[in-house]
């Protein structure tokens, strides 16, 4: 039995175990991606306290942060949470189950893809979402990146370090980076705004060759390419919360207060998942903190009486 279960290994779900435990409760962290969606991140220079470091020695460090208390830290996937009675959660994986006093989801976003023709026959075969991961592959190709988003402009400035010209194709009037990134793609010149456009078919043959749009660039409707790097945000990971009646707004994020608090007592949620508008690593451990903080008071304020079924 734990105080806390936090499902969701991201830096969210570990700044949420370090200060939980630190606060003297008991907690178990369990996820299938250790650090996180931002181990993805090739260069973090916005959380306060380090001027620069990538992704995963920002999870890392984290991670670390969470250990040096007595957390634990299990690898799995969860299938189901539910509620037994007024006070005990189970969370349950692949042949176990955990109990908690508590639940913060901290489950984070999987990518939107993107749904046009030729997507799914070339995914991994030249389309990608993930520059950090597939960029050394693409060296002296030429590329597009499609979204508007901050993300989008990383992606875009990270590929250009291998790529000679890279592309972002963006549906609105303007792309969207923070000021800082928006700077340095204008003064990058292997990266090249397509605004106003959008990509309708992936084309290729047993790789990607090129996209069509939807209006023509330069006299074209087509442009060559060798790949695409698609960052057009994400959908919330909130399945699990909505099925045990956690409410959600129209984008199914998961819908919290000031403190984290969801509208059902003992369950918390922070980080990409949930309704704030503005999604940061720092932000989401910051609403990591609330949810353990918010636990812990709801903790301390019952009298739990533990009639529960055996551990699976």
């Amino acid at each position: 039995m734990f105080d806390v279960i936090i499902i969701g290994s991201g830096v969210t779900g570990y700044g949420a175990a370090m200060y939980a435990a630190r606060l003297d409760l008991s907690v178990v962290v369990i996820g299938d991606v250790d650090g996180g969606t931002i181990t993805l991140t090739d260069d973090v220079a916005n959380y306060p306290g380090f001027i620069q470091l990538t992704g995963t020695e920002l999870a890392q460090n984290l991670k670390s942060h969470a250990l040096d208390y007595p957390v634990t830290i299990e690898t799995g996937t969860v299938v189901d949470v539910f509620r037994e009675g007024q006070d005990i959660f189970y969370a349950v994986t692949d042949g176990k189950t955990h109990l908690g006093k508590s639940v913060v989801f901290a489950t984070g976003l999987k990518e939107r893809e993107l749904d046009v023709p030729g997507h799914d026959e070339f995914k991994n075969k030249g389309v990608s979402y993930c520059a950090l991961c597939d960029a050394p592959l693409f060296k002296d190709k030429t590329v597009a990146v499609v979204g508007g988003s901050d993300s989008a402009a990383k992606e875009a400035l990270l590929l250009a370090k291998y790529c000679p010209k890279v592309y972002i194709i963006y549906r609105r009037e303007q792309i969207r980076p923070e000021p800082i990134n928006g700077r340095r793609i204008e003064k990058e010149p292997r990266i090249e705004v397509i605004t106003e456009t959008n990509v309708t078919e992936i084309m290729g043959d047993q790789r990607v060759t090129g996209v069509k749009l939807d209006k023509p660039y330069n006299g074209s409707d087509t442009l060559e390419l060798d790949g695409v790097f698609v960052a057009i945000g994400g959908i919330p990971y909130s399945e699990l919360a909505k099925k045990m009646g956690v409410k959600t707004n129209e984008k199914d994020e998961i819908q919290i207060d000031r403190s984290s608090r969801t509208n059902i007592e003992g369950v918390f949620a922070a980080g990409d998942v949930v309704d704030t508008e503005f999604k940061q690593a720092i932000t989401g451990v910051a609403e990591g903190v609330h949810a353990a903080y918010q636990a812990y008071k709801y903790i301390n304020e019952r009298d739990f009486v533990v009639s529960c079924r055996e551990s699976e």
